[in-house]
């Protein structure tokens, strides 16, 4: 009985070996995989062009909307129009039973039509409304901080997402008031849109507004730069039978996937990117954040 205990224990020993080998192999297995494999790619400084630029969204509106209403109370004779007319400013609208006429006060599309021939309204009542659709604007909300990136005259590039189209804009107006949400003031800016068939009112949009160019300057992929623990920039340089070595470096603008190198390097020299993730200094991994990637309305720099 005693031999019989003493091999189950040393079975259950054996098998607890062997299970504790197998786990331990499995957490092993990156590293012993990355030794085999190559664990860098390597990236050469280009020469480019990069831009960036503040963005703001709103939405699409009619430069002009009017709603006919009446003056006293009436009775309508005779409708001249129904939804969907196009109209001048001065065409007839309607006739009231004692042959006044009630003219279009812009011009525009009949929108929506309130009265009925033949019917009373009271003074001050809702007959028509009419909105011009030809001209058409962006209104968005910019914070108190980039209001300085914004100004009456300044071109615009707005795209319409759900049209994938970019149309041409002049900011026409920048309210004088802020209106606060949630311990923030936002301002008003008013675009006049180029005029398109296909746009809108009501859609989204989203207005970009150049903030910084640079033409042939030293560009690396934004993921080929990699920052210490002061947020400070650095690459990491290819080294031949050993590990890359770290050099600090001064960044510029980006476009959001490409960014200015400023001091450090030259045009053609080549830095190494980690493949399976961004190396910090003390050996982990870090997303990039290259210097002049700011954040709130900017987009692709400061």
């Amino acid at each position: 009985m005693m031999s019989i205990k003493k091999k189950k224990k040393r079975t259950k020993i054996v098998i607890g070996t062997i299970i504790g080998l197998f786990v331990a192999g499995i957490a092993a297995a990156p590293f012993i995989m990355r030794g085999g494999q190559e664990v860098y790619k390597e990236v050469a400084v280009e020469t480019g062009n990069l831009s960036s630029y503040y963005t703001f969204s709103g939405t699409v509106a009619a430069e002009k909307r009017e709603t006919v209403r009446s003056k006293t109370a009436l009775q309508i004779g005779e409708m001249k129009v129904e939804t969907g007319d196009v109209v001048k400013k001065e065409d007839v609208l309607l006739e009231t039973s004692n042959g006044e006429e009630i003219k279009a006060p812009i011009d525009g599309e009949i929108s929506a039509v309130f009265a009925e021939e033949n019917g009373q309204v009271m003074s001050g009542a809702e007959l028509i409304e009419i909105v011009d659709y030809a001209n058409l604007q962006m209104s968005m909300k910019v914070d108190e901080y980039d209001l300085k990136s914004v100004a009456v005259d300044k071109e615009v590039n707005v795209i319409i997402s759900a049209l994938d189209m970019e149309v041409k804009g002049v900011i026409s107006s920048i309210s004088k008031e802020a209106a606060n949400e949630n311990g923030v003031a936002f301002f008003t800016a008013i675009t006049d849109l180029e005029e398109k068939e296909d746009i809108r009112v009501g859609m989204s949009a989203e207005a970009k507004i150049l903030n910084e160019r640079a033409s042939d300057v030293p560009t690396l992929p934004m993921e080929a730069v990699q920052f210490d623990g002061n947020d400070n920039p650095y690459v990491l340089i290819p080294v031949k039978d050993g590990p890359p070595k770290i050099k600090s470096i001064k960044t510029g603008i980006n476009d959001g996937d490409h960014v200015e190198i400023t001091e450090g390097l030259n045009i053609g020299e080549t830095v190494a990117i980690p493949s399976d993730g961004q190396a910090s200094a003390s050996g982990g991994f870090m997303p990039p954040r290259p210097e002049g990637m700011a954040p709130g309305g900017i987009q692709g720099g400061q």
